[in-house]
């Protein structure tokens, strides 16, 4: 009988054991991959990777708040490829996150930003999405790139006019590789305006297609090639997935925002988050970078299609 009994405890202790073994497996399948920063920079400067490149606005800003620590962070854990955040600079000159140029939609507090210091705004709450004050607090950049540092890339938006100022930050915190900085101006007015620092950061124009738009293309690549090219596509006309082909295989990136329907030709989140197969138009038209308000919803869609990892 006791050896009966000492059998059916070995039975039971090994059918967990199993069973644990079993859903420490699936865990480990469910989990997705997050590449490394090497992987993220790496992909970034290679235009004809079929990895498509992920890039979350203002952060996870629908699960905490825009720009904040935690938005960024939920973007790492996520495996989201960069994420946008946006500079301000305070009225003791030091760089912080914030998108308006006022702090009254996402703070507890009102003014313009250039009219706090950043003692001042420490004591201020974040809202989330909804306008609730949260725990949050605005960071500086400085805490943003640390929080980023060999974890992921970063986009620094309404930075172009305080350029020297986040380069300087940028090279304190030892992320000059995870950094894209952006302007709408032509090749010859960055490099007149910052040519200093542009063999040392990752530089991206911003072109709205149009006429012309060929011509600013035509220079920067001829004579200034950047990382990748930021376009504004109003309309979904014929020809955009030749144009871009063309253009990576020159050696840029193609990069389109997925945000409002003005940016992608109609095209937008709020369409994918109805219909997922919206994404597919950035795929078939050769866009390898997305900007993206539903981070979690665009992974989901390129990995099912073996274009993330």
């Amino acid at each position: 009988m006791k050896r009966f009994f000492f059998l059916a405890i070995l039975l039971i202790w090994g059918s967990c054991k199993d069973h644990k073994t079993i859903n420490e497996t699936q865990q480990r399948e469910a989990k997705p991959h997050i590449s490394s920063i090497q992987d993220k920079i790496a992909n970034l400067k290679d235009s004809e990777n079929n990895d498509v490149i992920v890039v979350a606005h203002r952060g996870d800003w629908r699960n905490a708040p825009e720009n904040s620590l935690q938005a960024i962070q939920n973007c790492i854990d996520m495996g989201v490829d960069m994420v946008e955040i946006d500079i301000r600079e305070t009225k003791d000159s030091h760089l912080v996150l914030m998108h308006d140029e006022t702090i009254d939609r996402t703070t507890n507090g009102k003014g313009f930003v250039k009219d706090w210091t950043l003692d001042s705004l420490r004591t201020l709450q974040l809202k989330d999405g909804l306008g609730v004050p949260t725990p949050h607090k605005i960071p500086t950049l400085e805490e943003a790139l640390l929080t980023t540092k060999d974890k992921i890339l970063v986009n620094l938006d309404k930075s172009y006019n305080i350029f020297d100022k986040c380069f300087q930050i940028v090279r304190l915190t030892g992320t000059l590789d995870q950094v894209i900085i952006k302007g709408t101006k032509t090749r010859e007015q960055v490099e007149r305006e910052f040519g200093t620092y542009l063999d040392k950061v990752h530089f991206m124009p911003i072109v709205r297609l149009g006429p012309s738009s060929n011509l600013i293309v035509d220079d920067y690549i001829n004579n200034r090639k950047p990382v990748a090219f930021e376009f504004i596509v109003p309309n979904d006309t014929a020809g955009l997935n030749t144009y871009f082909h063309e253009i990576r295989t020159k050696g840029a990136g193609v990069w389109v925002n997925s945000l409002w329907p003005r940016l992608s030709g109609g095209h937008d989140d709020e369409k994918a988050a109805i219909d997922i197969n919206t994404y597919q138009w950035y795929v078939d038209n050769n866009v390898d970078i997305i900007q993206t308000d539903r981070p979690e919803l665009l992974l989901e869609f390129l990995r099912s299609k073996n274009l993330h990892n």
